[in-house]
C-alpha cells in the first residue's frame, strides 16, 4: 500500500505493518511477525526493489511481530541491523520478555540475527531520524522520515482514530504515554503503526 510517494505499508505483513522507506537509501521499517518472510520478499519485487538494495533494517522494538523475519531478511538483503540498546538482549535472547508476551516467544520461535547494532548517538541513520518513545518495550522507538512517522507499537489505529495500546501488552503503561505526549510535538503528517492503518494526523497525537 503506497502512503506516500517514498513510504510503502507491506500488505504482506497487514496486522502488523513492516514498511519501505525510499530514501537516501532504502530502508526497512520492523520485519512482520514469523512466517511473513517470503511475502515479503516477492512484494519487493513486485515494487522493482532488489533484496540488496535494501541497505537497513530498523527496528522498533524487540517484539516476536516486529523481529520475526530479521534472520532472514537480514541474510537475504545484507543489510545493517539496528535496534535500541535496551531492547538488543531481548532481541539475542538474553532477556526473558515478561507477561504474555514470554509466551508468545515461546510458542513462536524466532531465529536470532548474525549481527545487530545498536542505534548510533546522533539517532540519524541517512535521512531518517530514530526518536527514543520508551513504554511499550523499555527500548522502544519511532521512527520520522520527512513528514512520516512510524509509530511501532506506541499507539494503534482504528477507524482513523489513533489510540493508546492495551496496558497488558504495555513493558510500562505511563511511560508509553508520556511518549505519545512527547510525538504530539513533532511536526509530521502522517502516522504509520505496526497495528492499524496509516492515517493522515489530526489533534489525537
Amino acid at each position: 500500500m503506497k502512503v506516500t510517494n517514498n513510504v510503502y505499508a507491506l500488505d504482506s505483513t497487514k496486522g502488523n505493518y513492516a514498511y519501505i522507506v525510499i530514501g537516501k537509501e532504502i530502508v526497512l521499517v520492523d520485519t512482520g511477525r514469523p512466517g511473513q518472510g517470503k511475502g515479503i520478499l516477492k512484494e519487493l519485487g513486485s515494487l522493482n526493489i532488489k533484496p540488496q538494495d535494501i541497505k537497513h533494517i530498523l527496528l522498533t522494538h524487540h517484539d516476536v511481530d516486529h523481529m520475526g523475519n530479521l534472520a532472514l531478511l537480514e541474510a537475504e538483503t545484507g543489510a545493517k541491523v539496528w535496534a535500541s540498546k535496551e531492547d538488543i538482549p531481548y532481541i539475542r535472547g538474553e532477556k526473558n520478555r515478561e507477561g504474555i508476551k514470554r509466551l508468545v516467544s515461546i510458542i513462536m520461535k524466532v531465529k536470532k540475527p548474525e549481527n545487530i547494532n545498536s542505534y548510533p548517538e546522533d539517532r540519524k541513520i541517512g535521512d531518517i531520524e530514530v526518536i527514543p518513545s520508551p513504554g511499550h518495550t523499555p527500548g522502544h522507538v519511532c521512527v520520522l522520515h520527512k513528514d512520516v512517522l512510524f509509530a511501532g507499537d506506541l499507539i494503534r489505529t482504528s477507524k482513523g482514530q489513533v489510540e493508546t495500546m492495551s496496558s497488558f501488552m504495555n513493558w510500562n503503561t505511563d511511560l508509553s504515554k508520556e511518549s505519545a505526549k512527547k510525538m504530539a510535538n513533532l511536526s509530521f503528517k502522517w502516522v504509520c503503526p505496526a497495528h492499524g492503518e496509516p492515517v493522515e494526523r489530526d489533534n489525537n497525537l
